[in-house]
């Protein structure tokens, strides 16, 4: 049990570095960590005065977990380098949240919640298949969705390159069919893109209001809200 001068070491590494505690303890079954010193082992407890190197390189002690919604506006992409002329989210953010990394991305033409964080198991959580976690869309496609290519979409899947994609539309209205509310559980690289085109539709816009238990609300394109993870 975690004590307050003590904690796994592998919950101490997810915390600093951002990664899940199953990739602290590979970094420590391969050697690279040191505790005071010492390589570590797998199991062990560290102390907030002890010294802690990975691959050679001291870690911090002083980060908490941070958790934060962003609305990400049309126009940025979700990483830390600029790509091409398309600035990146972090040119929104204040200084002292550019070391969260994003969970769930979206594409730069894609607008919506992105949530971030430095939680690596927190990420593994939201993102990994296995918890399934529910991610709502609405999007706009260029033209009428026949109703035998909605059928395929929602009830049988469409084949892509990385295997079948079966998302639930929803009509926004009775009388509008190039207008759809799309709710999913996966989240491979543009899915939804790719599944419109297999059928020779082209996504005008996307737009995400919800992922897993945390939604958009009224936070503002280019704002963000802390969020209370108990």
């Amino acid at each position: 049990m975690d004590t307050p001068s003590s904690t796994r070491l592998n919950k101490f590494l997810a915390l600093q570095l951002g990664i899940s505690r199953r990739e602290a303890d590979t970094l420590i079954e391969k050697g690279a960590v040191t505790v005071n010193g010492t390589v570590a082992t797998l199991g062990a407890r560290c102390h907030e005065t002890d010294i802690i190197t990975v691959k050679g390189k001291p870690i911090a002690t002083s980060t908490r977990y941070q958790y934060i919604a962003f609305h990400k506006p049309i126009g940025y992409v979700c990483s830390r380098r600029q790509q091409g002329d398309n600035p990146t989210i972090y040119s929104l953010l204040p200084h002292l949240l550019h070391h969260l990394k994003p969970v769930g991305r979206l594409d730069k033409d894609s607008s919506g919640i992105i949530l971030l964080t430095n939680d690596g198991d927190f990420t593994q959580r939201m993102t990994h298949p296995s918890y399934h976690k529910q991610k709502t869309y609405f999007v706009t496609i260029d033209h009428d969705l026949a109703p035998l290519h909605q059928q395929m979409i929602s009830d049988f899947g469409v084949q892509l390159d990385d295997g079948i994609s079966k998302i639930l539309l929803t009509r926004d209205a009775d009388d509008d069919r190039q207008h759809w509310r799309i709710d999913m559980h996966e989240g491979r690289n543009r899915q939804i893109r790719r599944t419109f085109a297999a059928m020779g539709y082209t996504v005008t816009a996307l737009h995400r209001t919800q992922f897993g238990p945390y939604s958009l609300g009224d936070i503002k394109p280019g704002n963000y809200q802390i969020l209370d993870i108990s």
